[in-house]
C-alpha cells in the first residue's frame, strides 16, 4: 500500500481535489460488525471505494451547540485532497464547561489507536495515524487547543493543530472552564507542534444589539495566535462571519439559527472553500513536507477565494 504523495507544483486547494469521497455516519453503539464502537457518534469523510492509499487523519470538532453534519461540505472538501476526516458529535446539549468535550476527544483519539477505524473505511483506504492532526471550530477550536495542551492525555501524538475561529468564552475575564488563554504572549507549550489559526473578520461584530458577537474580542482568534509559538500561521478572512464555513443549507432549529445569530458574509461558499483549502495547504506542508500551496498563500502567489485582512507566519 503506497502512501499519498503530492506534486511540487501548486494545486487548486480551494477547489475539490482529485479523490472521490464518501461520507459515513458511525453510531456509538456496539454491533456485531463493530464490537468496540467509538465513544461518540462520528461523521467520517474519506477517499471513496475506488481509491487506494495511506492517508493522514484529521479530527475535526464542531462548534457550540452545532451538529457535525453542518460541516459535511467542508470535511468532504478536505477528504477530496487525500485525507481522512473524523468529525465526532461531542454532545447534543452542553453547558459552559468544556471539560467533558476535552475528555471525549481524548477518548476518541485513544479509540483510534486500537486500529478499529480500518473496519469502517473502504478496503484500500488505510489510515496513517503517525500523521494525525487535530482541529476544531469555535468552542471546538478551544477544545482542540486544550487537548493539545494536555488537559487530557492521549495514546497517539498529534503532529498539527488547527483552530477555525476558536473562541474561549464571552470576553476576557469571562472565559468558559477550563480556560485556555493565559494572555501571556507565546505561552502555548505544544512541544514544537505546528499550529494554524483561522479567523473571521466579522466574528467580533454584533449582528444586532440583542446578541453578543459570536467570536468576541479578548477570547477569539487574535488572542489564540498571540499565544502560539513557531511554527505557526494565521489567516483572517475580512468580510466573512463566524459560521460562514458551514454547509450552504443547515436544517432544523439549530441550522436555521446559524443564519441569524452571527454577523455573516454574503455567502458561505467562499469562506468554506477558503477554510477547506487552507487546511489542506497547512496539512500538506506540516504532515507531508510540501510547502508549495502554503507558501503560495504566504507570499501572495496563490489566489484566495476571500479577501484576507491578515496573513502572518511565525517560522
Amino acid at each position: 500500500m503506497s502512501a499519498v504523495s503530492f506534486t511540487t507544483s501548486a494545486t487548486n486547494v480551494f477547489g475539490l481535489g482529485s479523490y472521490a469521497t464518501m461520507l459515513q455516519k458511525v453510531d456509538s453503539v456496539s454491533t456485531s460488525s463493530l464490537p468496540v464502537p467509538p465513544p461518540k457518534p462520528l461523521l467520517i469523510a474519506t477517499p471513496g471505494e475506488a481509491e487506494a492509499g495511506e492517508f493522514a487523519v484529521l479530527i475535526f470538532l464542531h462548534g457550540y451547540l452545532l451538529y457535525n453534519s453542518f460541516y459535511s461540505q467542508l470535511i468532504q472538501h478536505v477528504a477530496s485532497h487525500g485525507f481522512i476526516v473524523i468529525a465526532p458529535q461531542l454532545y447534543t446539549v452542553a453547558g459552559a464547561d468544556a471539560t467533558e468535550e476535552i475528555k471525549s476527544t481524548a477518548a476518541i483519539t485513544n479509540w483510534l489507536s486500537k486500529g478499529i477505524l480500518q473496519s469502517l473505511l473502504p478496503p484500500n483506504v488505510k489510515p496513517n495515524l503517525t500523521k494525525l492532526a487535530l482541529s476544531g471550530h469555535s468552542r471546538g477550536g478551544k477544545v482542540a487547543f486544550a487537548l493539545a495542551l494536555e488537559k487530557a492525555m492521549t495514546t497517539l501524538k498529534f503532529s498539527a493543530l488547527i483552530g477555525v475561529d476558536p473562541v474561549d468564552g464571552m470576553d476576557k475575564g469571562k472565559q468558559t472552564p477550563p480556560p485556555v488563554l493565559t494572555y501571556v504572549p507565546n505561552s502555548f507549550n505544544l512541544d514544537g507542534m505546528a499550529v494554524m489559526v483561522i479567523g473571521s473578520g466579522l466574528g467580533e461584530v454584533k449582528r444586532n444589539p440583542l446578541f453578543p458577537p459570536c467570536a468576541p474580542k479578548g477570547v477569539n482568534h487574535e488572542d489564540f495566535f498571540k499565544e502560539c509559538r513557531k511554527p505557526a500561521c494565521y489567516f483572517v478572512a475580512k468580510d466573512f462571519g463566524h459560521l460562514d464555513m458551514l454547509d450552504d443549507e443547515t436544517k432544523g432549529i439549530r441550522g436555521r439559527s446559524s443564519y441569524c445569530l452571527c454577523k455573516n458574509g454574503k455567502a458561505r461558499e467562499p469562506m468554506r472553500k477558503f477554510v477547506g483549502g487552507v487546511i489542506v495547504a497547512f496539512l500538506k506542508s506540516y504532515l507531508y513536507g510540501d510547502n508549495t500551496d502554503l507558501n503560495g498563500l504566504r507570499f501572495g502567489h496563490e489566489t484566495s477565494p476571500v479577501e484576507l485582512q491578515t496573513v502572518e507566519f511565525l517560522v
